[in-house]
């Protein structure tokens, strides 16, 4: 089974537009906001780590953490494994998510297979990981693997979104939006991102993580 990617912008308006022609009320959306931005990071330890950081955190408290890492050099494995998790805590850390990032660095991630993997392959060796669940992961192979076929159905964002245009009376639980929307598919990373663009013009606010 070969692997589905978004490179660009042109491969992404391919998804969009094949995705309108399955469910037409995404067309709306487009016409509304326009061609989403694509988000792509590089990926690898320091992305994964940066996520599981910012986890139920705001952006702002995400982002003063992330800097004291940054500035104590704390962000790669060689030197969280020399580091005691008094460093780690020192910087912000709190003991659950010290627990989450050795978690990290004990399953050392070959990071380049995970690019040739299948999704639910990748999604099994991520959420192997303490402290990753499947949100972080299916965001992960949004944004860092380019991967074609994501739609984040444990993300509020995206079901309060699903509900309005879907015309659902109550918001469907995860369970309920995979069904609802398995014929989204191969193009459901387009739907996150139309959907995640629908969810700030009904909010008022940017609505992509990371």
């Amino acid at each position: 089974m070969s692997i589905q990617t978004i490179e660009n912008t042109q491969q992404l308006h391919e998804h969009i537009m094949a995705l309108i022609v399955i469910e037409p009320r995404f067309l709306s959306i487009y016409e509304q906001f326009g061609m989403p931005s694509l988000r792509h990071n590089v990926g690898g330890f320091e992305q994964l780590m940066r996520a599981m950081v910012g986890q139920q955190l705001s952006v702002a408290a995400s982002a003063s953490i992330w800097q004291r890492l940054l500035d104590a050099a704390l962000t790669n494995p060689q030197a969280i494994i020399k580091a005691t998790d008094e460093d780690l805590r020192a910087q912000g850390l709190s003991k659950q998510k010290t627990r989450y990032i050795r978690s990290l660095v004990d399953h050392d991630i070959d990071f380049a297979a995970l690019e040739i993997l299948p999704d639910e392959e990748a999604i099994e060796v991520l959420t192997a990981v303490i402290g990753i669940g499947r949100w972080t992961a299916e965001i992960y192979l949004l944004f860092s693997l380019k991967r074609a076929d994501v739609l984040a159905i444990d993300d509020l964002a995206i079901k309060v979104a699903a509900m309005a245009l879907l015309g659902l009376t109550e918001r469907p639980t995860p369970k309920q939006l995979k069904n609802l929307t398995q014929d989204w598919s191969p193009h459901r990373s387009a739907a996150s991102l139309l959907l995640w663009s629908y969810y700030g013009l009904l909010r008022n606010q940017t609505a992509v993580p990371l």
